[in-house]
């Protein structure tokens, strides 16, 4: 999955299960695009560089672990590999307007602060190759899948002829040689950049996503959408010097504390509370009440299951947080108050986790297109304002967009129609990058004019 829901009635995602292929990917969001392009608009006083860790390194040596040796769909890695040397980056294919600036702002933020060796090329063998392709052909190869990285091949063509053999095998990788990543060319500029972010980092790193991290791109809640902090403290700790290819976790998890040592060393205090492997029954609840093709009543009987399983679990990290908001999401439409006390539930666990900020500022988007439903103008635009910094910071365009169109309809509601003016205009910069064309832009536009119009009806 992509984005996340704003209400009921218009979702943005959905998760779908793990195809069988071994290959590490990113869920879709679901977005038909004319491949037009955008720069991102990020506000001055809300820009700036993702906030470091604030986990001790004895959390984030078990996540290192839990990350490195195992893949998406559980199965154990018996060896630990990652590039040896300098890493290349190529970029081919249906290039679109943003790919380049993307690659290159993403592969900077990389040197700069996970202190890579790592280069882009025009031409020739690269260790990482980026090819970008129609999202019609990723989807026939993954139904529901935005991006993906596979091992051992270099190009789409290559990816096609090796799909049935063990070339694609993550588990046989013991040192990687080269990788294909394919992102979609014609989706939004959001999306493309956030499969780079995601696809780049376990092309050169984890394969894994863990739905306990609330401060990482590597889970499939998809609500850090950039490389954050945590996940920058893993990619220099996956290329430390006392590491090598093919090490052994008993091998890796020895060295760990001294290179955390020096890569983090604001992290060197005692761990937090201990936590389990997620149960596979758990995800699969998960996944289930998160596909938009399944029925509704399985949907919300496997959300009720996963939130069930977290409590029994006595987890108290993103998924339990995570069970409530998809639960949340399920419910609105037909029990508004209990969907915001799951909502609300939510938001306690999130706003208390590191990284949790964005998790929250969604939660808030479901709070102010409900006032704003409600005709509670005051309300939505103050919950609207309260988030700005951190969705602005977090360099999500379409939760921005979405949050300025419920801020114009409020101003609307209030007779503040100079006000309404300027921010519909200020949204458009955010809903061209984040949406990617006229069409998805006015759709999502009307439906937040819905919800000021069934106030006004009230």
């Amino acid at each position: 999955m992509r984005l996340m829901s704003v209400l009921a009635a218009f979702l943005l995602a959905a998760c779908v299960p793990s195809p069988g292929a071994e290959v590490s990917m990113s869920r879709s969001a679901g977005l038909s695009s004319e491949g037009l392009s955008a720069s991102l608009p990020i506000a001055g006083k809300y820009a700036g560089r993702p906030t470091a860790s604030s986990r001790s390194n004895d959390d984030i040596a078990r996540d290192f672990m839990d990350l490195t040796f195992r893949m998406e769909s559980g199965r154990l890695l018996p060896v630990f590999s990652r590039f040896e040397g300098p890493i290349t980056v190529r970029a081919s294919g249906q290039i679109p307007p943003s790919g380049k600036s993307e690659l290159s702002h993403l592969l900077n933020r990389i040197r700069s602060e996970a202190q890579l060796n790592i280069r882009e090329v025009s031409s020739g063998p690269a260790s990482i190759n980026v090819e970008f392709v129609p999202r019609s052909s990723i989807q026939q190869t993954y139904s529901n899948v935005a991006c993906f990285v596979v091992p051992r091949v270099s190009s789409w063509e290559e990816f096609r002829q090796s799909r049935h053999t063990r070339v694609l095998n993550w588990a046989s990788v013991t040192q990687r040689d080269r990788v294909a990543v394919f992102v979609p060319s014609d989706s939004s500029a959001q999306e493309i950049r956030d499969c780079l972010h995601e696809e780049m980092a376990q092309a050169m790193g984890p394969l894994n996503d863990l739905y306990r991290l609330s401060d990482s791109v590597f889970n499939d809640d998809n609500f850090n959408t950039t490389l954050t902090g945590f996940d920058m403290v893993i990619l220099r700790a996956t290329y430390a010097r006392e590491l090598k290819s093919g090490m052994t976790q008993k091998e890796v998890a020895a060295r760990l504390p001294t290179i955390l040592a020096r890569v983090n060393p604001a992290g060197r205090y005692r761990g937090g509370e201990r936590t389990n492997v997620t149960p596979r029954f758990w995800i699969n609840a998960i996944e289930v009440a998160l596909t938009s093709g399944n029925a509704m009543a399985r949907r919300q009987a496997s959300a009720r299951q996963a939130l069930a399983t977290a409590k029994a679990q006595g987890w108290r990290d993103g998924r339990l947080a995570f069970s409530y908001f998809a639960l949340g999401r399920l419910t609105l439409a037909k029990d508004p108050d209990a969907a915001l006390a799951y909502f609300e539930e939510a938001g306690k666990i999130y706003r208390r986790l590191p990284g949790g900020q964005i998790h929250s500022a969604h939660i808030d988007m479901q709070f102010a297109a409900y006032a704003l439903s409600q005709g509670q103008a005051t309300r939505a635009i103050s919950i609207v304002d309260a988030a700005m910094p951190v969705v602005s910071r977090a360099q999500n365009a379409a939760l921005m967009a979405t949050m300025l169109f419920i801020k114009a309809e409020g101003l609307s509601l209030l007779d503040r129609d100079a006000e309404a003016r300027a921010v519909r205009i200020d949204s458009q910069r955010w809903a061209r990058y984040g949406f990617g064309t006229d069409a998805q832009i006015r759709a999502r536009s009307a439906e937040i004019e819905a919800l000021a119009r069934r106030a006004k009806k009230g």
